[in-house]
């Protein structure tokens, strides 16, 4: 699987690590920066991250920062991205599993490096449900197209 990974300065240790630890179970990586601890405005470096998983060039995105708060939401500015701050197994599980999510923001200063690992374990490995969630995975493209305003609601 090929993932598309970004972080800031406060993420950039656990991206390495991240990074590291999926290399090892024969994933692909694309990094696209940071490259060190120098501090670094992180929108850009997320939204890069989600276009490339919405536009098929990457299977999943992980995407890291101090909180992992505000790195969400910028990989979510992204029409097609559903990407989810993940703090446990358990939000991961269900992230992919309801939600569809193909990006996960983590929070470095929040979670620890073996549990990040954790994390992004569940959420490489797990499948989305499809069925009932596929509707709400549909009307939130909906949401999308109606605030982008390519679809204008009656």
């Amino acid at each position: 699987m090929l993932v598309v990974v970004g972080s800031d300065h406060a993420g950039f240790l656990l991206k390495g690590a991240v990074a590291g630890h999926l290399e090892e179970l024969g994933h692909q990586i694309e990094d696209l920066g940071t490259f060190s601890e120098v501090p670094v405005d992180y929108p850009p470096i997320c939204a890069a991250v989600a276009r490339r998983v919405v536009r098929g060039e990457g299977e999943m995105g992980i995407v890291i920062g101090g909180s992992g708060q505000g790195e969400a939401i910028a990989a979510n500015k992204v029409h097609g991205s559903r990407t989810a701050l993940c703090h446990d197994e358990y939000t991961a599980r269900f992230a992919r599993r309801h939600n569809d999510a193909n990006v996960l923001s983590l929070g470095a200063r929040v979670v620890a490096t073996e549990l990040a690992l954790d994390i992004v374990d569940v959420f490489i490995s797990t499948a989305f449900d499809g069925g009932r969630h596929q509707t709400r995975i549909d009307e939130l493209t909906v949401i999308e197209a109606e605030e982008s305003g390519t679809r204008h609601s009656d």
